[in-house]
């Protein structure tokens, strides 16, 4: 049979347990609030003063929802390398990273809500209280999806999948500088005489993929 897969975020509820997800069909926006919002663009992303700001991290999957005949596996995810966005200097989309194994986080056992102020900023993936519990305690807790490409993907899932359910999910998280600049969208929002224009940052299925092998052939699912 063939295999059917989507492409999913999950949101809300509490640790290891989502109160929602959604199929990213066309694409997801990063923000500072917990929701899938595609078209929202009622928290965005401030661009600091100095240091950084950061999105709410979000959890993004493939579940199957019809099996496939044999087995899926090795879920790999990559970026074009370019990403195309502006963050500042030392500014990123990142992820959660392990220092061995895959780089997924296990769905929903090893969710996290994310949590943060919302309309300034998340909290960091790594923060040692707040942050990502499967990932702030590794030595390299969070990568640059731009140094993910095709020629070399970050190993999601090696997990071999062969009934319906959730693969693991990559964390991303956008981190701002005070350099950055506005890209995409922007919201304005007018106080007296102040003109604040702050950075919205949307994520295409185009922009950044999975890739996985169903019974050993590559297929690609963006």
């Amino acid at each position: 049979m063939v295999a059917t897969v989507g492409v999913y975020q999950a949101t809300g509820g509490s640790d290891g347990a989502p109160g929602a997800e959604n199929e990213i069909t066309s694409s997801t926006r990063l923000q500072t609030k917990d929701e899938f919002a595609p078209t929202d663009t009622d928290y965005p992303i401030p661009i600091p003063s100095s240091g950084f700001k950061y999105s709410f991290w979000v959890h993004v999957y493939l579940k199957i929802s019809v099996a496939p005949s044999v087995k899926i596996n090795n879920i790999r995810f990559y970026s074009d390398g370019a990403i195309g966005w502006n963050f500042g200097t030392n500014g990123e989309l990142r992820r959660g990273n392990h220092d061995s194994g895959d780089m997924g986080c296990p769905m929903d056992s090893e969710y996290d809500v994310a949590a943060g102020t919302e309309g300034d900023s998340g909290h960091t993936i790594e923060d040692g209280i707040n942050g990502h519990d499967y990932y702030n305690g590794q030595t390299t807790p969070t990568a640059d999806v731009a140094n993910d490409t095709e020629a070399s993907p970050a190993t999601i899932d090696s997990t071999d999948h062969t009934t319906t359910g959730k693969c693991k999910a990559v964390v991303l998280q956008c981190k701002v500088a005070n350099d950055a600049t506005q890209i995409l969208d922007f919201v304005e929002k007018r106080k007296g005489s102040n003109l604040m224009r702050h950075s919205t940052l949307v994520m295409t299925k185009s922009e950044c993929c999975f890739r996985l092998q169903v019974a050993g052939n590559p297929l690609y699912s963006r």
